[in-house]
């Protein structure tokens, strides 16, 4: 059980650094007072609790009788079922597991504006139920279409006309983007950043910041979550001429045409490898993740209370590029990372991206390289969380290790070299960098400012 409780006070005369210190490096991290005064008071204006039950205790929440599968009573949200893979890629040929299935596109929108000469996005503080330290930074709106249409009969979401109607303003970004494709069925996101010029009434959950700040602020652990990461990882560099991808499409497209990635949705009872109770959902090896249940109250969300299914994944994995560069150019290891759940078999991935625990006798290409780097080649080196709404205390060590004379300039088969810029400039574009590959991207803008 996890409980967090508030007790604001009006006496208060600078930031709690009691509080502030469950953030490791936010202090330090160079930003202004006044936001650190900010940050503190919203984690004390914040009082909320996140229980673990057993799936059969949920609310609203039901087994259904025939396949077992998870689904909300009024039909919205999103479903947890059961998804068959075959596959000529890897060393599995064949598995089931369970997957949280959810076809509908929500909006992750960032408001940004031109300040005394700098670029400034309108952030918020906001709880989600599977933070290990309850609050992150996220996007101005951060919403699914069940909760936008407010299927939940809560509150609206705010500052969402600007991202449903932004006819009026300019539009930065607009893509649809993938998430964990191991975890996610098809699961879409549409990025979106809006330039508004007019004064805006910023609500006491929300606040503008420097994006130079907030880029230095992913050197925090647990601070930016993966929304933010993500749309961060799209804003334009301001250069729109076009890098030439070519070598790194047809590289790419020749990698997803030698390997077959096929799947099926099937009921989620029975499915092979897994133990199915009524308190969770558990792999026989006790590897992998967990689906749970749990119960939820809060203050300051468009609903103070619900209880829902929630991926608990076993161990802390390790997301890492490696980075070399060829004429003075940064150069990215990426990897064709094949996952059952994306839409066309395979997205460009980073070097690593694994969970270590998983992999308990030969682990996976890479790892042991970026794990024994030295510390004088390590450039960013940070834990962060996923997506909170679905998943539970789910953390990543997310690096950047320079390569040293060791590393081969030939890759394996499924991976390649390509420059920062193709990687920015095929985020203008739909399904080609994964979710992983796009936070550590805007991990290097933090590395690139000095933060």
């Amino acid at each position: 059980m996890r409980r967090y409780r508030g007790n604001s006070s009006a006496t208060r005369q600078s930031w709690d650094i009691d509080v502030l210190q469950q953030w490791p490096g936010l202090v330090d991290s160079g930003v202004d007072q006044q936001f650190l005064a900010w940050f503190e008071s919203r984690v004390h204006a914040i009082s909320c609790s996140v229980d673990r039950i057993p799936l059969v205790q949920m609310r609203s929440w039901h087994l259904d009788a025939s396949t077992g599968n998870i689904e909300h009573s009024s039909g919205r949200f999103f479903t947890i079922e059961g998804l068959h893979t075959r596959t000529t890629h890897g060393t599995v040929p064949e598995w089931s597991q369970p997957i949280i299935c959810q076809p509908e596109i929500g909006i992750l929108g960032l408001l940004v504006r031109k300040h005394n000469g700098a670029l400034q996005c309108l952030i918020q503080a906001k709880m989600e139920p599977g933070n290990a330290q309850t609050m992150q930074l996220s996007p101005t709106v951060q919403a699914t279409r069940s909760n936008y249409t407010r299927a939940h009969n809560g509150s609206a979401t705010r500052y969402l006309e600007y991202f449903m109607d932004p006819q009026n303003h300019t539009v930065l970004v607009d893509v649809l983007q993938s998430e964990q494709g191991s975890w996610f069925l098809r699961k879409r996101n549409r990025n979106m950043i809006v330039l508004v010029e007019e004064g805006i009434a910023v609500d006491d959950g929300y606040r503008w910041i420097d994006v130079r700040d907030l880029r230095r602020l992913l050197r925090v652990e647990q601070l930016i979550n993966m929304d933010t990461r993500s749309v961060l990882s799209c804003l334009p560099d301001g250069d729109r001429d076009e890098p030439d991808s070519t070598h790194v499409l047809r590289w790419f497209t020749e990698v997803k045409h030698r390997n077959e990635v096929a799947t099926r949705q099937v009921p989620l009872r029975g499915i092979e490898g897994w133990r199915y109770g009524p308190e969770r959902i558990t792999h026989d090896s006790g590897l992998y993740f967990d689906i749970i249940g749990v119960s939820v109250t809060a203050a300051g969300r468009e609903v103070r209370e619900w209880d829902q299914p929630m991926l608990a994944p076993h161990g802390q994995g390790v997301v890492a590029f490696v980075v070399k560069k060829f004429d003075g150019i940064a150069h990215l290891a990426v990897q064709a990372r094949f996952q059952a759940g994306v839409l066309d078999a395979a997205e460009l991935g980073p070097t690593v991206q694994c969970t270590p625990a998983n992999f308990p006798h030969r682990p996976p290409r890479f790892l042991d390289y970026v794990l024994g780097a030295s510390t004088d080649r390590i450039l960013f080196d940070t834990i962060l969380t996923e997506e909170g709404g679905r998943f539970y205390h789910s953390e990543n060590r997310y690096m950047l290790v320079e390569a040293g004379e060791d590393f081969p300039v030939a890759l394996p088969p499924e991976f390649c070299w390509a420059s920062v810029h193709q990687l920015k400039a095929l985020l203008r574009h739909s399904y080609y960098i994964n979710v992983e590959a796009r936070s550590l991207l805007a991990c290097l803008q933090a590395v690139r400012c000095g933060g």
